[in-house]
C-alpha cells in the first residue's frame, strides 16, 4: 500500500505511479525502485512539505531551510488546486508561497503563459521574477513586463513562449492590445499586493485582465490589508477561496526602536545632516511626501558631501534600479523616497528609517518603518515632527503610546 505523503503533487504522483506498477498481490515489487522513490521523497522535504527535488536544491542554495508561516499554510492549499486569498505583509515570504507550488503547475509541453502574476510596481515585478528564476532554474523562462522599459526588450521572452509572466497591469494590457501575448493557457493567476493595486487606481485594469484569463484557472490573491473592494474582487473572481491570514509581526514593538524628533520645518535639513554625519546611521531610507521634495533633498545632501539618491514614480525603471542598487550595495548612505518604497521592496540591510515628512496615516507609518528590522534584525525609526505635523503626530501617539520616545539629538543645545 502506498504511503501518504504531504505533497505538492509532482513527487507523490510519481510515487503512486511506481506503487501501481510494482505492487501486485503477493509481490512487494523491485526493491531498487521502491528505495529510489523513498530517497526522492526524503530529499524533497521542505519543513514537512514536499516538492520537486530541483526546487529543494534551489531552496538550499537560497538557504531557505524552513517555510515561513504563510508558506506552510498556502503551499499545500495551492498544491491541492484551491483558490487562496492571503493576508500578509511584505517580507513574510508570500512570494515563495506561490512561486513554489506554481512551479509544479508548469507543463513543458505547453507553449506560452501558464502562470500570470500581477504586481503594482516595477520593483515588485522584478523582485518576483527574480525569485521565480532562482527557484525555477535555467529550465524555467520568465517574462517580466513593466513600463519604463522599451517594449521591444520584453519581446524575446514572449516569443520564446515563457511559461511564467510577471507584469504590471498597464504594461500587460499594452502587450495584450498589441497581440504579443495571449492568456488562453493561463492555469494560475496571482494578484500580489492587491490593496496597493487598488490604491494606485489599477482595479479596472486588473478586472479587465482577470476576465481575459480562462474561467477554470486557479487564482491566488495576496494583500497586506483586505479592504472591501479587495474582498469584492476575491468574491467575484475566485471559487470558494481559502482565506489565510498571517498576523503581521509587531515591528512597532519588538524589532524597531521608534523615536520622534521635534524640529521646526526650516531645521529639518540640519537635523537630517546631523543624524547622517553622527556615525550612528550606516544606512537610512528617508521618506518624503512628494517626488519634487525627494529630488530636492537628495540633491542638497549630495552638494553637502553626503551620498544620497532619490527614488520615486516619475523616474525611469533604469534610474530607479540604479538608485536601489547603489543603496543596497552601500555606495550611498541615504535613499530619499516617496511612498513607492514603503511597500513591495525587500531591502534587508536598512539600519534606519527617517520620516522627513510625517506619514499621513498609521498604515503608511507602519509600512514605512517596516523597511528596517528585516529578517530578525533590529532597526530604528525616527519621525520628524514640525509645527504643521501636530495633528498627524497626535494620531500616531494615540495608537502607539509609549512605543514612541523622544530622540536625544541635541539639535537645539
Amino acid at each position: 500500500m502506498c504511503p501518504s505523503v504531504p505533497h505538492l503533487g509532482w513527487v507523490n504522483r510519481r510515487a503512486r505511479a511506481g506503487c501501481r506498477r510494482h505492487s501486485r498481490p503477493g509481490s512487494p515489487g523491485p526493491r531498487r525502485r521502491r528505495n529510489s522513490i523513498n530517497t526522492q521523497i526524503q530529499e524533497a522535504a521542505f519543513g514537512g512539505l514536499t516538492t520537486r527535488p530541483e526546487t529543494i536544491r534551489a531552496l538550499k542554495k537560497l538557504a531557505w531551510t524552513e517555510p515561513t508561516p504563510i508558506q506552510r499554510k498556502v503551499i499545500p492549499l495551492l498544491a491541492a488546486g484551491r483558490d487562496v486569498a492571503g493576508q500578509a505583509q511584505t517580507g513574510s515570504g508570500k512570494t515563495g508561497a506561490y512561486v513554489i507550488p506554481m512551479l509544479e503547475r508548469l507543463d513543458p509541453a505547453t507553449r506560452g503563459a501558464q502562470v500570470l502574476v500581477l504586481a503594482p510596481t516595477r520593483e515588485l515585478a522584478v523582485q518576483i521574477a527574480g525569485v521565480a528564476r532562482d527557484l525555477g532554474g535555467p529550465a524555467v523562462r520568465v517574462a517580466t513586463l513593466y513600463g519604463g522599459q522599451p517594449i521591444e526588450r520584453q519581446m524575446p521572452a514572449l516569443r520564446a513562449g515563457a511559461p511564467v509572466v510577471v507584469a504590471t497591469p498597464g504594461r500587460l494590457l499594452d502587450h495584450l492590445n498589441r497581440r504579443t501575448l495571449a492568456l488562453g493557457a493561463v492555469r494560475l493567476l496571482v494578484l500580489d499586493e492587491a490593496d496597493r493595486m487598488l490604491d494606485m487606481g489599477f482595479l479596472p485594469d486588473v478586472e479587465t485582465i482577470v476576465r481575459l484569463t480562462p474561467h477554470q484557472r486557479q487564482t491566488a490573491l495576496f494583500s497586506a490589508t483586505i479592504p472591501d473592494p479587495v474582498r469584492a474582487v476575491a468574491e467575484r473572481y475566485m471559487r470558494s477561496p481559502a482565506w489565510v491570514r498571517i498576523a503581521a509581526p509587531a515591528p512597532t514593538v519588538d524589532t524597531v526602536v521608534q523615536y520622534y524628533l521635534e524640529v521646526a520645518e526650516q531645521d529639518k535639513l540640519r537635523a537630517l545632516r546631523l543624524l547622517l554625519t553622527s556615525g550612528e546611521v550606516p544606512s537610512a531610507l528617508v521618506f518624503r511626501r512628494t517626488k519634487r521634495g525627494a529630488d530636492r533633498l537628495a540633491r542638497v545632501l549630495k552638494e553637502r558631501g553626503i551620498g544620497a539618491e532619490a527614488m520615486h514614480g516619475d523616474m525611469t525603471q533604469g534610474a530607479r534600479q540604479r538608485a536601489l542598487d547603489a543603496f543596497a550595495r552601500g555606495r550611498v548612505q541615504a535613499l530619499i523616497a516617496t511612498n513607492v518604497a514603503a511597500r513591495g521592496l525587500d531591502l534587508p540591510d536598512v539600519s534606519h528609517v527617517i520620516n522627513f515628512d510625517i506619514p499621513e496615516d498609521l498604515e503608511t507609518y507602519v509600512h514605512r518603518i517596516g523597511r528596517t528590522a528585516r529578517a530578525g534584525r533590529t532597526g530604528e525609526a525616527i519621525t520628524f515632527v514640525g509645527q504643521y505635523d501636530l495633528e498627524a503626530f497626535d494620531l500616531l501617539k494615540r495608537n502607539l503610546g509609549g512605543a514612541l520616545r523622544p530622540h536625544p539629538l541635541p539639535l537645539y543645545g
